[in-house]
């Protein structure tokens, strides 16, 4: 009795700490969404109010009219929906190679591959990707924003690893009914790898979506801009100081990327589970 009642303690102190943890990190989203909602008078008063007085879309509309943030998200979505694809078609295309296929300088080329994952892409890369995109007159257009991020080393790592734990007696099966390499790749590797899947697309949509340097660095035209830039100009501007115009840019940039998250949530889950697994 003394064993189970620590263990219902110890359980209740564990939970009240996990409630207590969650509170402090919903926190400052919950400020965020209730600025929003508020009008100048409002957020600036003293002492600081934690909710409106009314519900007011008026932040919203002019958050998307000061910095033609409408334009923004629809840009921040075609480059993070493309690049997700092209990062998921390469990514899977790359580790059925690697995984299924034995070719000269194999080891060799997934050593170099893997090596890549400790370089700082952003950091290193982005002169020479710069100096590239503008030899092919691609500046300030989709392609510069999507073209060098749609392959992904990390990708193929992962996927590889999912591959290889999948039974060879699989394609074994497949080779005898008479299936090629890649309707073994469509139609057994592909629908068995759905929540793998799953898992990197809402990764590398979040990547995608949330970068900043690179769009700042290649894109000059307000409309070519993402939202995160959107969002830094909004901050930036002198025609507002009103932290609920902000906040209401700021929650209308991180919407989608929820939204993702919660539609996805019971593959990405099962994916990180699955994946714990594996050995």
């Amino acid at each position: 009795m003394k064993i189970s009642s620590k263990k219902k303690i110890n359980y209740v102190l564990i939970e009240v700490g996990l409630i207590i943890v969650s509170i402090i990190m919903f926190l400052p989203f919950f400020l965020a969404v209730s600025m929003s909602f508020m009008s100048e008078v409002e957020v600036f008063s003293y002492p600081p109010k934690f909710l409106p007085s009314q519900i007011n879309f008026k932040n919203y509309k002019e958050a998307l009219d000061i910095m033609n943030l409408k334009r923004m998200l629809l840009n921040s979505f075609i480059v993070a929906t493309c690049t997700t694809l092209g990062k998921i078609i390469t990514g899977t295309l790359g580790a059925f190679a690697f995984s299924s296929f034995n070719f000269k300088g194999k080891n060799t080329l997934f050593f170099t591959l893997f090596i890549t994952l400790f370089l700082p892409a952003e950091t290193v890369m982005i002169l020479p990707l710069f100096m590239i995109m503008s030899k092919f007159g691609w500046v300030n257009t989709y392609w510069a924003l999507i073209i060098p991020f749609t392959a992904s080393a990390t990708n193929t790592f992962l996927f590889r690893q999912h591959f290889m734990s999948i039974p060879t007696e699989l394609e074994d099966a497949a080779k005898i009914d008479g299936a090629t390499p890649m309707q073994y790749f469509r139609k057994i590797l592909i629908p068995l790898s759905g929540p793998m899947i799953a898992g990197a697309s809402i990764i590398n949509f979040v990547y995608a979506w949330n970068m900043y340097l690179w769009p700042l660095i290649v894109t000059m035209d307000n409309k070519m801009k993402t939202v995160q830039i959107g969002v830094k100009m909004l901050i930036a501007t002198d025609s507002t100081n009103n932290w609920g115009i902000i906040m209401a840019g700021t929650l209308m940039a991180a919407l989608p990327t929820l939204i993702l998250f919660f539609v996805l949530q019971d593959l990405f889950v099962k994916s990180l589970v699955t994946s714990g697994l594996k050995g």
